[in-house]
């Protein structure tokens, strides 16, 4: 996979451009069980990105949106959303879609 073959690299500023899906799509793909980050310190700062967006996610009258970049079994996709919940292993989106964390590359707050 393209993220494998960039290991010790800026990943998304190396990528080309992700497929930009509704979130409504994530239902339909497959993910592996292979994390997609290589270290402690990247995995660590990606929790406390998503819990950080999952609290402006969750204040009222904000609903603050992110742009979420994961890998599922196709490649790197980006979906711009809102999230209302994290668990150990997924984040959860409205109607309550998930994307499996450890297919989460990077997270920006929009």
């Amino acid at each position: 996979m393209i993220m494998r073959q960039l290991q010790g690299t800026n990943v998304i500023g190396t990528l080309l451009s992700p497929v930009l899906i509704e979130k409504e799509a994530i239902e339909t793909l497959y993910f592996p069980k292979q994390e997609v980050l290589f270290s402690k310190e990247e995995i660590a700062a990606r929790e406390d990105q998503l819990h950080r967006a999952n609290v402006l996610g969750n204040r009222s009258k904000c609903n603050t949106k992110v742009s979420l970049y994961f890998e599922d079994i196709e490649g790197l996709k980006k979906v711009e959303t809102t999230i209302w919940g994290v668990t150990n292993q997924s984040v959860i989106l409205k109607k309550n879609i998930t994307i499996p964390i450890h297919r989460i590359v990077k997270i920006n707050i929009i």
